[in-house]
This record gives C-alpha cells, sequence and structure tokens, in this order.
C-alpha cells in the first residue's frame, strides 16, 4: 500500500506532466487563435435567426498556418475554409503577413436547429510573422478547398563578405 507521500508526489507529477502538455498546446495554437466579431456584411442584414447564430457562435476560431521559406520566397499557407477569395483582404505590413477576412453563415434550410455551435463567424484578423523581407508588389495568392496559399518573393539580399581579423 502507498504512503500518503508517495500518493502525494504521484499526483504533483500528473499533475506537472498535464500543465506542461497545456503549456505546450498553448504555445502552438496561441497564435492561430482568432477572434470573430460581428460583421458588418450579409450577417448584419440576415434574417433574426441568423442574427442569433452570429450572436451564439464562439467568437474564436482556429485559423492554422504555415511558414516556410528557400532562398527566393516564403511562401505562407492558411487553413481558413468557408470564405470566398473575393472575402479575402492580404496585406504585407512591417514584416507582417495581415489576412483578414469575413465568415457567413452557410444555412441550407432556414428551420434547422443547431445543438452544437462551435464554428465561428463574424469579420476576423490575423497577422503572421514573416521570416524574411519579402516583396509584397509581386506576390501571388491562390484559395483552394479552404486553404489560402501565399507566395512572397524574398528582396535580393546583399551579399555578405567575409572579413578576416587578424588576432593579436
Amino acid at each position: 500500500m502507498a504512503t500518503w507521500q508517495q500518493l502525494r508526489e504521484g499526483v504533483s507529477r500528473a499533475w506537472d506532466s498535464l500543465m506542461d502538455g497545456w503549456h505546450q498546446l498553448y504555445e502552438r495554437a496561441s497564435g492561430a487563435m482568432t477572434r470573430f466579431v460581428p460583421g458588418t456584411g450579409k450577417a448584419n442584414s440576415a434574417g433574426p435567426e441568423q442574427q442569433e447564430i452570429v450572436r451564439r457562435s464562439s467568437g474564436w476560431g482556429l485559423l492554422a498556418a504555415e511558414v516556410s521559406d528557400d532562398a527566393k520566397r516564403v511562401i505562407v499557407r492558411l487553413e481558413a475554409p468557408g470564405l470566398e477569395p473575393d472575402e479575402i483582404d492580404l496585406q504585407v505590413l512591417n514584416n507582417l503577413l495581415v489576412v483578414r477576412g469575413e465568415k457567413h453563415i452557410q444555412r441550407e434550410h432556414d428551420d434547422d436547429q443547431f445543438h452544437v455551435l462551435e464554428c465561428a463567424y463574424g469579420r476576423f484578423e490575423r497577422a503572421i510573422p514573416l521570416p524574411a523581407e519579402v516583396d509584397s508588389e509581386r506576390a501571388r495568392a491562390s484559395y483552394k478547398h479552404g486553404v489560402l496559399k501565399v507566395e512572397l518573393p524574398k528582396l535580393k539580399e546583399q551579399q555578405r563578405q567575409g572579413i578576416r581579423i587578424k588576432v593579436a
């Protein structure tokens, strides 16, 4: 039979492990958590039922992103389902790719009843740090199957020359 001290240590280790897991999850997902606020477009002109859905929605959504680069470009992929290409606004500001949009309610029947409402609706903005300076004038973007892909050519970096330093 375990002593109280052993039980206390076991619970403490389990708690520390749980807290470590939550901390890692927070670190990995905190940038992707995006606040959705009531929109200005279709949602406000919608009927009272759709306005109620917007009011009851979580208000937070996960817009997961991947940022990679090679010698010539930075590539950003952002999961943003439920949008149309013309509802997405992109801008580069101070080495950040700023993505704005508005997610509208899409209902198949007016008499639908929601029992679980985890989707977020409304306007959103997400700022994604870029690992290098880019030429935003030559950027290209595409949106397919709910994934936004932005290719940003890097600015030509000056060649770094090695300098010999004499050791005295």
